[in-house]
């Protein structure tokens, strides 16, 4: 399982250009199977991102190709975790799946 922390970076003024690209991208992430959540880091920080059904490096390829982190609107740490109980996760995942099956929004 991995946290990746997407924080605004030189180029922040271009991410209304590329938001929907932006979004396209973490649409994906769900569709894939990679992105358990997606939120934002408060106070206008930039973004956060659980992901896990992946390896590391192809979480970072993944990484590389969402527009904010290639246009440098944000910059991209990827940070392991390396807990050998993922029960947690597991469950997380199912509740998403059910909040989409029954209508939700299951990408920011």
């Amino acid at each position: 399982m991995f946290v990746v922390l997407l924080r605004f970076a030189g180029n922040r003024g271009e991410a209304a250009r590329l938001g929907e690209g932006h979004r396209q991208w973490i649409k994906r992430g769900f569709n894939d199977g990679v992105f358990l959540l997606v939120g934002g880091l408060e106070p206008g920080l930039g973004g956060g991102i659980v992901a896990y059904n992946t390896s590391l490096a192809d979480l970072r390829q993944r990484v590389n190709d969402d527009p904010f982190v290639a246009e440098n609107v944000v910059s991209a740490e990827i940070l392991e975790d390396r807990a050998v109980d993922h029960r947690s996760a597991t469950g997380i995942s199912a509740q998403v799946s059910r909040r989409n099956s029954l209508g939700g929004k299951g990408y920011a």
